[in-house]
């Protein structure tokens, strides 16, 4: 594939409610990668756990806001790979802070499937992957 394919209009990932996610996940990796660092760095030993979780959420939400962007095939097939890693982590994390709240002692961006958000961490990826997939529909 060329680099003039990876652009072109049919695997162009930014556009319509493309923006939007890209706009969103932008916003989640920001508040997600400084609640991470401040937690991590101030009180780690309060609960480990929750701010590993919080910062692999961070880092989940910069890489498919990056692949967004970037555009092209390849990144809209490693978007979709990570939107659906993403929805199984806050799927297990959600049941799991809901299940055994003991274990996490503070939330994470993905407690109780992101309600401390609006529940956007649920309904992002899932938003995600249904853009990710009709934008190859397109495509094809």
């Amino acid at each position: 594939m060329s680099a003039t394919e990876g652009t072109s209009a049919g695997t162009r990932l930014v556009k319509g409610p493309g923006m939007l996610l890209v706009w969103l996940y932008g916003v989640m990796s920001v508040g997600a990668v400084s609640r991470s660092i401040y937690q991590i760095a101030t009180e780690f030993d309060r609960a480990p756990l929750a701010y590993a979780l919080s910062a692999v959420a961070a880092v989940v939400y910069a890489f498919i806001t990056y692949t967004l962007v970037r555009g092209g095939e390849t990144a809209r097939r490693a978007a979709l790979v990570c939107c659906a890693a993403e929805l199984v982590g806050v799927l297990t994390v959600g049941t799991w802070t809901l299940a055994d709240p003991s274990a996490f002692p503070d939330a994470t961006v993905w407690s109780d499937y992101g309600y401390g958000y609006i529940f956007i961490p649920v309904l992002l990826p899932v938003t995600g992957i249904w853009w990710l997939r009709r934008s190859a529909a397109r495509a094809a």
